[in-house]
């Protein structure tokens, strides 16, 4: 245990030492990815959500890849996971709600 308890230090150190390029770079694509719309974004929001409506009445959706299909299939997947992961928090049960 004496031997173990002599180690920590290192390990930790060791950890410490790797794990720094690692944050920095989450928290590089953090600060970009993870803040919320701000009113310049709107417009760019609502051209986007143009550009997805005209292509759904075009018909658009039916020229994608496999690859792109197969990408946003689990894209919309994590999404649908996340709403009953979100559900799950919100009811505080696995099955049912509270009454």
């Amino acid at each position: 245990m004496a031997q173990l308890a002599q180690k920590v230090p290192a390990l930790v150190g060791q950890l410490v030492t790797q794990s720094k390029p690692a944050l920095q770079t989450f928290l590089k694509y953090a600060k970009v990815e993870l803040t919320p719309p701000t009113p310049a974004d709107i417009p760019q929001i609502r051209a986007g959500i143009g550009r997805l409506v005209s292509a759904a009445k075009n018909g658009n959706w039916k020229n994608v890849t496999v690859r792109d299909g197969f990408v946003n299939s689990l894209i919309a997947i994590e999404v649908w996971c996340w709403f009953y992961v979100g559900e799950c928090i919100g009811k505080r049960h696995i099955v049912g709600y509270d009454v």
